[in-house]
């Protein structure tokens, strides 16, 4: 008993000491925080926080496991810019939707949340200055791109700031958690799709009422005992839930990737994206005109999708993901010789990779 005493008085001298930095780092936090508003610099910095992190999983000697490693210090960042002022995030709501996780996942729990109905919402609240940054879902890796989101970059003057990929569980919830009592299952369409096969197989014939978010379908259930809904375990703890299954996806990777939409471009971290939109020449040979400035450089395209422009029949806007950062070089001349062929052209944003 008497070594176990000794090895606890070691803990609680270590746990004294790292309080004592803890809060010696929040005064430098601090200090660097009145600098920037003295020079109007913006508060979050996604870079920054990118070569913070990595330099300390890069430097972790271990045992401490560097998935815990990475979440302690995304709250300690989160919580010491929150020391002035929490950053406004807008996100689908109401809270514990995917998205909420998402953001919640890239900025911390200090962060202030602002639940909304639409993606449209998430643009409209960034735009307004109802919320500093908006996290919005761009694609699925069973199930596709969401247009949606591709479609408000049509239409908002905003900019990616980061990208977020997070593992997406699917659960069948219910008040009783009985699945013969279901008559109907509450979901976001996206959810329903990426769970099809399941539903079909363990619940042939029960009607999907759609909703705009897993977490609303969640709060509907919660009110109505015939109802199930297909929503996260964070929904089912907010909205006191039982399981029916959990894990009904139909793919066991199943990730959804998130983008961070704000007003301001990130600087090069070294391991970066870009996005870009743009609408081309109708003729021969137009997109192989756009692509090879990218082969020639030696860039690896992530993602190209075409969408209708809704402004003229059968003319169509790309957009394309490409690693690197528009500061460098190779990226600059690539995207300058695209633009020679362009009729509409639009740089949505270079910011850090996100981590799968």
């Amino acid at each position: 008993m008497k070594e176990l005493q000794k090895l606890r008085e070691k803990i609680d001298q270590i746990d004294r000491e790292i309080l004592r930095l803890l809060n010696e780092r929040s005064r430098l936090a601090l200090e660097i925080g009145r600098l920037k508003r003295r020079r109007n610099a913006r508060a979050y910095s996604p870079e920054r926080e990118r070569q913070i992190i990595e330099r300390l999983l890069g430097a972790n000697p271990g045992p401490f496991p560097n998935d815990a490693l990475r979440s302690i210090y995304r709250e300690i960042i989160s919580a010491s810019r929150a020391l002035e002022e929490p950053l406004r995030v807008a996100c689908l709501g109401p809270l514990a939707t995917f998205t909420h996780l998402a953001a919640l996942r890239h900025f911390g729990s200090s962060a202030q949340f602002v639940p909304v109905e639409s993606i449209r919402d998430v643009f409209e609240q960034v735009r307004r200055g109802g919320a500093d940054y908006g996290v919005v879902p761009v694609e699925n890796s069973n199930e596709g791109v969401v247009s949606y989101t591709l479609d408000m970059f049509m239409d908002y003057e905003l900019k990616v700031s980061a990208e977020v990929m997070l593992e997406v569980v699917h659960n069948l919830l219910s008040r009783e958690g009985k699945a013969k009592k279901v008559r109907y299952i509450y979901s976001h369409p996206q959810a329903a799709a990426q769970c099809r096969g399941w539903l079909e197989q363990n619940m042939p014939g029960v009607p999907i009422r759609e909703t705009t978010s897993t977490a609303k379908a969640a709060e509907l259930a919660s009110r109505d005992p015939q109802a199930a809904a297909i929503a996260s375990e964070a929904a089912a703890q907010m909205y006191d839930l039982r399981f029916i299954a959990r894990h009904i996806e139909d793919r066991a990777e199943n990730v959804t990737r998130f983008l961070v939409i704000g007003n301001d471009y990130p600087s090069p971290t070294g391991k970066d994206k870009t996005s870009v939109m743009f609408s081309i020449k109708d003729r021969p040979g137009a997109l192989y005109d756009i692509l090879a400035p990218f082969k020639r450089a030696k860039i690896n395209l992530t993602k190209i999708e075409s969408r209708p422009s809704r402004r003229r029949a059968w003319e169509y806007i790309f957009f394309v993901d490409l690693e690197g950062h528009i500061q460098e070089a190779r990226v600059m001349k690539a995207l300058q010789e695209v633009k020679k062929h362009c009729l509409f052209f639009k740089h949505l944003g270079s910011y850090p990779a996100g981590e799968a």
